[in-house]
Order: structure tokens, then sequence, then C-alpha cells
């Protein structure tokens, strides 16, 4: 935060003659009460005890991480929410990424990448794009759920995490970082999971602190405990809003202490205004994550193209030969003979006009060379 301004002084010269008529002495008399006038007005002004006071500064704060601080990663509105409602106004959530349709209101900007990998964004250098684009003043992460879900040992994440610490600094050598004891995770298909977060886990205070300096703090927030995978999320990894709540309410107080309230009153919650008949439409886009020997990582964004709200989407995509979809997140797979269709989890089907939401996955493949599943179409519900 900047410092408020100091008070500026005006003087005013004063008219030097051999005698003093009286309609000179009334004039100096005005200018007087003018010159005090004007400083007590400049002392308002720059003074906060006074009855006016100067707006803070805008804190950027970026949410990095992957599908559990971007799609939806409702836990970001939560938060900066609780943040207004405290008078924390100055707050500014930054990010490449706009909402992934949380349906509560906010500021929805973020850095939060659904299958991402720690591990990938450090090796492939994406974070520092990423900070140019946005200047953020702190970072909120939580990261390596994907890592460790991918069974990477805790020394290669925290290496990762050595490197994008180093990349935050480069970018702002103030930058506050704030580092997540991640949330539990007990997916069905990865029994092995929920011992591989505790150790993780475990690692992340005493890496905190030997990262940490005076001038660019870098504190683990323990978003572990009390954080129930049967009642905190729909699927035994991503949070539902009991879950959100949770998070928000870890993030706060690691956070406030990192802001200055502000004077304004709180933003006061809006009252919907009808939404006028329109078209609902939809639109898909596929993109490579990332991929090796035998397999890849996909990312498809759903878009709403339409005037109008809609309710749910399913995507069909075209799966060559060869290839098939062994894992998927933020969607439901049905599959086909050479065919998959992807309907939505029913906390990301709800899309307003102009907003969208993503799915990722993981293919397998017989060779490197063959072609990608594609995207064959999309429909609004």
């Amino acid at each position: 935060m900047r410092n408020d301004p100091s008070p500026r002084t005006t003087s005013y010269p004063t008219a030097h003659t051999p005698t003093r008529s009286p309609g000179s002495t009334a004039l100096r008399a005005v200018l007087a009460v003018l010159a005090l006038t004007a400083l007590t007005l400049g002392a308002l002004v720059a003074h906060p005890g006074g009855t006016a006071s100067a707006a803070a500064d805008p804190v950027r704060i970026m949410p990095l991480g992957d599908s559990i601080t971007g799609s939806p990663g409702c836990w970001r509105a939560v938060l900066k929410n609780r943040l207004l409602n405290a008078g924390y106004t100055s707050a500014d959530f930054v990010g490449t990424l706009g909402p992934q349709g949380c349906a509560q209101g906010s500021d929805g900007n973020n850095e939060g990448h659904g299958g991402y990998l720690a591990t990938n964004v450090a090796a492939q250098n994406l974070l520092p794009g990423w900070l140019s684009a946005t200047r953020p003043d702190i970072v909120v992460m939580h990261f390596g759920t994907n890592d460790v879900w991918s069974n990477i040992a805790p020394d290669r994440i925290l290496a990762a995490f050595d490197t994008l610490v180093d990349q935050m600094r480069a970018s702002n050598p103030d930058m506050k970082i704030l580092v997540a004891q991640i949330i539990p995770m007990n997916p069905s298909s990865c029994g092995e999971c929920a011992q591989r977060v505790v150790a993780f886990n475990a690692r992340i205070p005493a890496w905190a602190a030997g990262r940490s300096t005076a001038r660019s703090p870098v504190t683990a927030v323990d978003q572990w405990t009390g954080f129930s995978t049967a009642a905190d999320t729909y699927d035994g990894v991503h949070p539902n809003s009991a879950g959100d709540d949770k998070i928000a309410g870890r993030w706060f107080p690691a956070l406030t202490p990192l802001l200055t309230p502000g004077t304004s009153t709180p933003t006061p919650t809006p009252t919907p205004t009808p939404t006028a008949p329109g078209t609902t439409g939809c639109a898909a886009s596929l993109r490579t994550v990332s991929s090796w020997q035998g397999g890849y990582q996909a990312e498809v964004t759903v878009s709403n193209n339409g005037t109008a709200p809609l309710n749910g989407w399913t995507v069909r995509l075209t799966v060559p030969t060869g290839e098939a979809i062994t894992q998927i997140w933020n969607g439901t797979l049905t599959t086909g003979q050479g065919t998959a269709s992807v309907a939505d989890a029913s906390w990301n089907g709800p899309l307003a006009a102009g907003a969208s939401t993503a799915f990722g996955f993981i293919a397998s493949r017989t060779a490197s060379g063959n072609p990608a599943t594609t995207v064959a179409g999309c429909t609004a519900r």
C-alpha cells in the first residue's frame, strides 16, 4: 500500500506598500481568510483523521492453481464478497482467466487452470506471462492436486514451487505469497491419493518458512484440517458450496493482514434484473495442454455464444481409432464407438450469455502420431 500524500501548504506573497488604505486592509483580510480556508481543506484531504480521506490504492491479488481455483472456483467469489463486506474494498482479484461458471457474482479474474500440474507450469515457464499481464501484489496459491494425483514426489513439486516463487519475485520483489496445504482428495480412481496429500502437505510449512523473507513473505495456509471429502466435495476432489465456504474461511484471516480496510460502505447486493428472452447457443474449443509417449492431456472450453442464459450443455467428441479417454474432470463422460460426449457436471452447466467454463481429460493412444480427439459439436440445454 502507498502512504497518503503529505500535506501541502501554499504560501501567499504579501504585497509591501508604504501606506495602508482602508480598501487595501479589507482586501488583505479577505485574502487571509481564503488562505486559511485552503489550508484547512488541504489538511482534511491529506489526513485520514479528517472528514475526508484518500481512497486506498487497489491491491492486486492473483488466485493461482488448477480446477479447484478456477473451474469454477466459487470460493473466490465467497472470499471476495467477504472481504468487501468487511471493508477491504481495495482488493482486486486479477488473472488472465475470467469467471468460469460460478453463479455467485464477484470479481472473477483468476489463474485457475483446470487439469494443470504445478510441475508442468514451472517446466513450461507459463507463470511469467501471466504475471506480466496482471502484475499482482499478492499470490494466493492452491496448487499441486494434479501433481499428487499423478504420483509426482513432493520433492519435485516443491522444486517447482521454488521456480514459481522465484518468478513471482522477479515480477515483484515485494510479492506476498500465500501457499495452501491443499484440501484432501479421495477420488474413486485413486485409492492412494488421500495419503499422498497428507505426505505432501506435511512438507509445506517447513518449505514456506525456508523461502520466506521479510520483504517477500511466504505463508503456509492450512486448507486440509477440518475439510471432509464426503461433506465438502461433490466428487472426492472438487469443493461443493460447503467446501467453498471453508476454503474462503481459511484464506480470509491469512489475507486480511496484507490489506488495509477502506472507508467506503460495502456494496449492497444488487437486485436481479429479469432476463429478456433471447437465443441460446453453445460453442466448444479443444486445446492440448501437454503430451507424452502414449498419451496427452487436453482442455475443452465451453462458451455460451447466444443472447440468453443456458441451463446446461453437452459436447460431442470424435475419438480416432487407437485412442481412448481414460480420465475426465468437470464433466460427465459417455463413450461410444469412435465417439464420446461430455455433459456438464450440474454445477458448471448454467452459463450466462457470453460466459464460459471448461472441462479436461486425459487420453491414451497407441502411437504418438495418431490424430487427436476433436470437437464434433456442442448442444445447449
